[in-house]
């Protein structure tokens, strides 16, 4: 009788994670196979225009020319005014993509979004894409300048809400909408040395989550993407591989997860890191992270301790 209830159970748990696995596959199968395929969403249906910040380089950039693509205008936003026009000249040429500039420099505090809804008056926005974003290398956040902090909390977090309160009532008047926040994997996990990072990209993930549950009833679809490594100027990998892609290549598969994943780690094979690490216990990831972060962190003070006696 023992034996019997023992092989009962061992065969339920059996049956549980072969469930499990089978739907997880499944699941991949409709996220990054299907899209490949040519079984994605159609977007120029939410709006004739799309919102991107951070646009001119990396992932931003790369969200550009995928939405150019599909017939979609531009607003493209970053601080930087000759990079801007360089981009809509780009997206001219190759796609005919009517554009529209707004220089903005998101280290700025809220006065920076006085007047934005009047420069975006008129336009039947259906995309927003929140990617502008920056990072520091691993520090102790105790021997971080006050000024920097401002920043990343400028960046990071103030951006995404305020762009998302400016865009976002129009959307859910019109019953239909798509934003994009761009976090990072930095905050699935407590980073240790980089902690400010970190933190904020938290925020970014469950403030997504929160907006989609609020606003999916409307019509309004709010996503969080949340990538390992990109081999963008951030991360600075220069030669993508197949755990660090290019940018175009993770946002063409990111794209394809819209209508599946809410919450999404953007390509295949960031998908299986995920499931990997997901798997390893919270203290040894942190204890993980703590040493590469520790390792990162010397490399950088030496390059400094170098560039200084040069000088």
């Amino acid at each position: 009788m023992e034996w019997n209830f023992l092989s009962g159970v061992g065969a339920l748990f059996l049956g549980y994670y072969s469930l499990n696995f089978v739907l997880q596959v499944l699941h991949g199968i409709r996220a990054f196979v299907l899209p490949a395929l040519g079984l994605r969403k159609t977007l120029k249906k939410l709006g004739a225009w799309a919102v991107i910040t951070g646009c001119t380089d990396g992932i931003g950039k790369a969200y550009t020319h995928e939405l150019a693509k599909q017939g979609i205008k531009l607003v493209l936003i970053s601080r930087t005014k000759e990079k801007l026009e360089m981009l809509a000249a780009e997206l001219k040429e190759a796609y005919g993509t009517e554009t529209k500039i707004i220089v903005m420099d998101f280290t700025g505090g809220a006065e920076i979004y006085d007047g934005l809804g009047d420069k975006l008056a008129g336009l039947d926005i259906g995309i927003l894409v929140n990617n502008v974003g920056v990072s520091h290398y691993p520090e102790f956040f105790g021997n971080m300048k006050q000024e920097d902090a401002w920043k990343m909390l400028n960046v990071n977090i103030l951006s995404v809400t305020m762009m998302t309160r400016t865009i976002l009532p129009e959307m859910a008047a019109r019953g239909r909408g798509l934003i994009i926040n761009v976090a990072s994997a930095a905050g699935l996990t407590p980073t240790p040395l980089l902690s400010m990072y970190s933190g904020t990209k938290v925020f970014v993930d469950f403030f997504s989550r929160c907006l989609n549950a609020e606003y999916s009833s409307k019509g309004v679809i709010v996503q969080c993407v949340l990538p390992y490594y990109v081999a963008t100027k951030m991360s600075r990998i220069r030669n993508p591989n197949i755990f660090a892609p290019g940018p175009t290549t993770y946002v063409r598969q990111a794209l394809g997860t819209l209508g599946v994943e809410s919450r999404t780690v953007g390509c295949w094979s960031h998908a299986l890191q995920n499931w990997f690490i997901s798997r390893v216990p919270d203290w040894l990831r942190q204890k993980l992270m703590w040493n590469v972060n520790t390792a990162r962190r010397r490399a950088v003070l030496k390059r400094l301790r170098e560039k200084e006696q040069k000088d």
